[in-house]
């Protein structure tokens, strides 16, 4: 099940909301929200409702060690014993096959038989919530939760379970136990979550199908049966075709997984949850490293706090701090995927960091245009890496991107293309930026002072998340093209 989905839309969250609204005190309306959680975790794959239980209990029972232990080595063995949990489960079933491939390609040959595991939905966004919940617990920064369902509904909420954000035990600790649902929170999570849909339905799905048609599906770039002919067709793309399709997969990327954020963070408004912003605008950022402050930042101030800091920081010297970047950059792009594309995006970031803290970022404090163009530029070069599995695919596009392929520059069907998605372009080029929110902000300032606007902004604010909706679902309709790109991850 996904938020876009009009199962969803119209069946699970109108009736969990009436379930929770009708519900008078806190207790009954956790049960409720873990039921629904359970019921929406378990709609795709029922079995790994247990894998969810059981981490979740595992993570509960060594928190409570850690609370009641009497002394420092036992803290630190119920740690211990809940990392093994953590980092066994999401080793395991997300990167057992790639370590066997490569054992057996050091080998020389399939010494070892390559388990196919199948990838629960989630597991790098709950395992990293455990993991840092039971870390702030051994650190004193939380105390250890005594209840093990507020453990689960914690880990499991459907809001942000199977995509994010990454919360936080101690941003929503009382509000598991103490929270309101005032008018204005409804009001602005009904606003913030058909904005999301609208970006999801509207704008990334549109993208999405572009993408496909201008290069290959997801499906045929993980065929590895199909690797030669993938080859063969991205040749045959001219190089026009490619930097259309890399632009609007850049595009799309951005406003699924963004779309994703407003929708979980809107569910939690209504909720009286309320997560932490996880994008701000990345694609207008001045440098790499402001890129990665608004990109995805739930995930970032955990590779901070949990790795970076941890191994030093920048405290031990200019090599140390390089070494950790390193560390963190790796495991950033490992955490993506288990493929060795994700692990070359990761140190790509990780190079283009040290060149600008080193280098770089004092000259784009003085030419913040040329930052923008800068980074837009390495981050656009980038989504390469991050979009093919196989390196030799990301070669050829790079190639065709230039056309060293033998392949022409353009074509009279990728002009005609590219002028019929001019305006699409344009308006999901609009979205990702703060345009209409600072409009809104400026008329909303204007209208306290002129009544006529002011009545014209409420009128808006009421109508546009009815529209939004709308317009949603009449996408929705028929359409079968409708994933979200981070639930694989």
């Amino acid at each position: 099940m996904v938020f876009s989905g009009l199962v969803f839309l119209l069946a699970f969250l109108p009736a969990n909301l009436i379930c929770y609204f009708c519900a008078k005190t806190i207790k009954t309306r956790n049960i409720i929200l873990l039921l629904f959680s359970l019921v929406f975790y378990a709609w795709g794959e029922p079995v790994y409702v247990l894998l969810l239980l059981a981490m979740s209990f595992s993570c509960w029972f060594f928190s409570r060690l850690i609370d009641n232990a009497g002394s420092d080595a036992a803290r630190k063995a119920a740690m211990a014993g809940a990392a093994v949990v953590c980092i066994g489960a999401i080793g395991y079933f997300k990167y057992i096959g790639f370590i066997v491939e490569n054992i057996n390609g050091l080998i020389g040959h399939e010494a070892i038989p390559v388990p196919q595991v199948a990838l629960p939905i989630g597991i790098s966004f709950y395992t990293f919530q455990l993991l840092t919940y039971v870390v702030d617990v051994y650190r004193g920064e939380v105390p250890a939760q005594k209840s093990f369902w507020k453990v689960l509904l914690y880990a499991g909420l459907f809001h942000q379970c199977v995509a994010g954000p990454i919360v936080r035990y101690g941003d929503v600790e009382n509000e598991l136990t103490e929270r309101y649902s005032t008018l204005d929170g409804i009001y602005n999570g009904i606003g913030r979550f058909c904005f999301g849909l609208a970006k999801k339905a509207v704008l990334a799905n549109a993208c999405g199908a572009v993408v496909d048609a201008l290069l290959i599906t997801d499906a045929e770039i993980g065929n590895a049966s199909h690797l030669a002919a993938n080859i063969s067709a991205l040749s045959g793309r001219s190089a026009l075709t490619l930097w259309m399709g890399m632009a609007f997969f850049m595009l799309q990327i951005y406003l699924d997984f963004s779309a994703y954020s407003d929708m979980a963070i809107g569910m939690g408004l209504i909720c009286g949850f309320h997560y932490k912003e996880n994008f701000n605008y990345p694609y207008v950022a001045s440098s790499v490293t402001d890129f990665w402050r608004r990109w995805h930042m739930s995930l970032g101030t955990f590779f901070r706090d949990y790795v970076y800091i941890p191994l030093g920081g920048n405290r031990k010297g200019k090599a140390r701090q390089i070494f950790n970047m390193f560390v963190v950059w790796a495991l950033t792009g490992l955490w993506h995927g288990a493929s060795w594309n994700f692990v070359l995006w990761g140190l790509y970031f990780f190079v283009l960091l040290v060149l600008e803290k080193l280098i770089l970022l004092k000259f784009y404090e003085k030419h913040r245009g040329l930052g923008i163009a800068a980074t837009l530029t390495a981050v656009y070069f980038g989504w390469i890496f991050f979009k093919f599995t196989d390196l030799s695919l990301v070669k050829t596009v790079l190639k065709g991107m230039f056309c060293l392929n033998g392949n022409s520059f353009s074509t009279f069907e990728s002009r005609s293309f590219a002028l019929s998605y001019l305006f699409f372009f344009i308006i999901a080029v609009l979205a990702c930026t703060p345009l209409a929110k600072n409009i809104g902000a400026l008329l909303k300032k204007k209208s306290v002072y002129t009544p006529a606007l002011k009545t014209v902004t409420t009128v808006w604010d009421a109508v546009i998340p009815a529209f939004m909706f709308v317009i949603s679902c009449l996408s929705l309709v028929g359409d079968s093209y409708n994933p979200f790109l981070y639930y694989q991850f």
